[in-house]
């Protein structure tokens, strides 16, 4: 009981103690990069070329105005037509600098000078010297933060292929390289701040316009492919999934630009005002929109890795039972060409497990009889097992569930009254089904590996995308949450 308590405490010590370091290392980060630019920043540079207006220094003006006494000229200097004034700031204030030579407006600048001495031009978080840390700083947090993701996908991945959070970890791996990649091209630039906060709040809808080519292709795809289904198998709404999730992300990437552009030039509401609250809120919608988008194709990138990782994935030889899923039977009561892969996919793995030394499992068809039904799934696919040579001793049959939980549950059940100790399953599906039934498992506790039989491709995009809908419906309070939170 001790021992239990400790393990259970340090589990749930483990996320605090990794939440704290990645404060500590963020307020390090931050106080070391405030401190590089304090010592590199209580100047500011102003470089115009004033060929043609000048010739020496003093025939050059430079007229600061703004609040009083917040900047002084340091130094001045003209070198091959290059005038270059050195400014040190005051006190802490805004002033306005400008440059100017034979009656010409060279250049006009704002400084903001801030407590701890440091100067900014442009704006309150723009350029300054010594702001290459800060860039860097970011980059070496997000990168810390990816290495500790990937380690926490290695573990959860050990822990268990059928997690649902193995897919969020894949999505926020994704985003993270995107952050990564996405932040290079400021590391050579000196914008400030402003930019780089810019930047980071910008990467979803960046990421969005960044997968649209991706996003239009894979709908053309599957426009493809749900006219070949519903030509074999009839017109149906689940028959439109994949076209119609492929156009929604199209239109959902277009939306937010269309919006701000039409918030605009609308004459009920003023979001040109930077102090009004429509400009929030209109921030707000558009961002909203665009993390919301760039979350769920993210999750969307994860399903299918994991997906993908779970069809070809061979489970371990030592199984007490094979699961066969059911589904739909014929109207003779004979198993589908659906429900005969999945039946011969369980046949393929207990013929390998045997082949390698291990024992001969136990086969277990799971499946109700459904009101359109003739029979149970269960007692169909027993039938077509034996028409494999399968002895009946080797053959559990479940015919009471339902659904996919069901399955698992019923079967658990029977199989707890034939087998000594806790039983060692594998369970065999059509591939697309695999992952999705490896979570429902997990959800009651059940550990079980999956096999995967092929599917017809014209029908794999479409079934995969529901599966894909299933799963975010079945984890839709944690989509929420993580939303409510971006």
């Amino acid at each position: 009981m001790a021992d239990s308590r400790i393990r259970t405490l340090l589990a749930d010590a483990a996320p605090a103690r990794v939440v704290a370091f990645y404060v500590v290392l963020a307020l390090v980060l931050a106080l070391a990069s405030v401190a590089f630019v304090a010592m590199r920043a209580q100047t500011q540079v102003l470089m115009v070329d004033v060929t043609g207006f000048a010739e020496t220094a003093d025939q050059v003006q430079v007229v600061i105005s703004g609040d009083e006494d917040v900047l002084y000229v340091e130094s001045a200097e003209l070198v091959d037509g290059i005038f270059t004034v050195t400014l040190r700031g005051s006190h802490p204030g805004r002033a306005y600098v400008d440059i100017s030579a034979g009656g010409q407006t060279l250049l006009m600048e704002s400084v903001y000078v801030h407590h701890l001495g440091i100067l900014t031009r442009s704006s309150f978080f723009g350029a300054c010297y010594g702001y290459g840390t800060v860039v860097w700083s970011v980059q070496l947090f997000l990168a810390a933060l990816l290495v500790g993701v990937i380690i926490k996908y290695r573990k959860d991945v050990a822990r268990g292929l059928y997690r649902y959070r193995n897919v969020l970890d894949m999505g926020l791996i994704v985003y993270l390289v995107f952050l990564l990649l996405l932040q290079v091209p400021y590391m050579m630039r000196n914008d400030g701040l402003g930019q780089t906060v810019s930047s980071l709040l910008g990467s979803a809808s960046t990421f969005t316009i960044v997968a649209f080519p991706l996003a239009f292709l894979v709908s053309v795809l599957a426009a493809f492919s749900n006219i070949r289904l519903m030509r074999r198998e009839g017109f149906t709404w689940r028959n439109m999934l994949g076209v119609t999730l492929g156009v929604g992300v199209c239109l959902a990437t277009l939306v937010p630009g269309m919006l701000g552009q039409w918030l605009q030039s609308a004459q009920f509401v003023d979001v040109h005002r930077q102090s009004g609250i429509a400009s929030h809120v209109e921030i707000l919608v558009e961002a909203g929109l665009t993390f919301g988008l760039a979350y769920l194709e993210c999750i969307l990138v994860g399903t299918v890795i994991f997906g993908i990782k779970a069809a070809r994935h061979v489970p371990a030889f030592d199984k007490d039972a094979v699961l066969i899923l059911g589904s739909q039977v014929m109207e003779d009561g004979t198993v589908t060409p659906l429900l005969r892969g999945r039946a011969d996919a369980a046949l393929t793995f207990a013929e390998a497990q045997v082949e390698a030394g291990g024992k001969e499992p136990l086969f277990v068809p799971s499946g109700g009889q459904g009101p359109d039904e003739p029979c149970a799934e269960g007692t169909a696919i027993a039938a077509y097992l034996r028409t494999q040579g399968v002895p009946e001793d080797r053959i559990l049959v479940e015919d009471r569930s339902t659904s996919t939980e069901e399955n698992f549950r019923y079967s658990m059940d029977l199989l707890r009254e034939r087998v000594d100790g806790e039983p060692e399953i594998a369970f065999a599906t059509t591939n697309y089904h695999v992952f999705r039934s490896g979570v429902l498992a997990e959800h009651q506790g059940i550990r079980a590996e999956g096999v995967g039989s092929p599917t017809k491709r014209y029908f794999w995009v479409n079934a995969f995308i529901r599966e894909f809908m299933a799963l975010l419906y079945e984890e839709c309070r944690t989509h929420l949450l993580i939303l409510v939170l971006l």
